[in-house]
């Protein structure tokens, strides 16, 4: 049922390896097993494929590297190395729960952040840690792309520079 192309086997060089563990720390950062990434892919990269390109044994030809790329939601420069993969990269966002409450405007999103308090079961009501998917769905309620989206939350006084900075 795969659709892996006979990509050329080889004797693992420098770059073959990097871009395989940044495939790999993708793959992990979304808490994805190689099955998960065979099944979600709709069989488009066997396990054993997507196991061989982790591990530099595969070179990957460039449309296969793009569609990687693609299915992990990352620019090609980053499996290149080119820029940080997202778990090298910033840290994360972290909101100032009571700093947000405090803004009128801000109601779309004090309504979601409560949302996803409830979903995850989180209730320290004082920081929220936001997600790639957290701040996507944020962009879309302020209607603006994620940069711009942070600028607003940071305007508002509502993002903690690091968890550390509440001790």
């Amino acid at each position: 049922m795969s659709n892996d192309q006979p990509d050329e086997e080889t004797t693992p060089t420098n770059v073959t390896i990097e871009v395989g563990r940044r495939l790999r720390a993708l793959r992990k950062a979304r808490r994805m097993s190689l099955d998960d990434v065979e099944r979600e892919s709709s069989g488009r990269w066997s396990a054993s494929a997507i196991g061989a390109y982790e591990r530099g044994f595969r070179t990957l030809s460039l449309p296969r590297l793009h569609e990687l790329a693609e299915f992990y939601d990352v620019s090609v420069s980053v499996l290149l190395g080119e820029q940080p993969t997202p778990t090298e990269g910033p840290p994360k966002l972290v909101l100032d729960l009571e700093a947000l409450n405090r803004v009128p405007e801000a109601a779309p999103v004090q309504r979601f952040v409560r949302s996803i308090i409830v979903e995850r079961g989180d209730y320290n009501g004082r920081v929220l840690t936001l997600r790639r998917d957290d701040l996507r769905a944020i962009s879309a309620l302020l209607q603006t792309d994620t940069a711009d989206a942070v600028k607003r939350l940071e305007s508002w006084g509502a993002l903690v520079e690091s968890p550390s900075d509440l001790s």
